[in-house]
């Protein structure tokens, strides 16, 4: 299996951990992704420049690193592209209330 259509690892909703997520927020590109995850549904990570300017690719994945760790975001292979998600149920259900208060 290539790099490019490996799994990452996603933590299971009982796994998630409120300082984790909160830090994972805490950074301004990230919560601005977050943000545009949760109004516009799924995006592939082409498409998740800031709006504030493009930043480097190996800093973009930083970011999404730190997300999908942290279990706020999922990304998975998609033909030959990343999808990324909000994992707004399994964030909701784990921590009732949280998501909406940050965003």
């Amino acid at each position: 299996m290539s790099a490019k259509t490996r799994e990452f690892a996603h933590p299971e909703t009982a796994e998630l951990e409120m300082t984790s997520v909160l830090f994972a927020l805490s950074d301004p590109v990230r919560l601005e992704l977050v943000r545009r995850l949760a109004a516009d549904g799924s995006l592939e990570v082409a498409e998740c420049q800031p709006r504030s300017g493009p930043i480097p690719k190996s800093t973009l994945s930083h970011h999404l690193k730190t997300l999908r760790e942290a279990g706020v975001i999922r990304n998975v292979p998609q033909g030959r592209q990343r999808s990324l998600s909000l994992r707004r149920e399994d964030l909701d259900s784990r921590f009732p209330g949280l998501l909406d208060a940050v965003l």
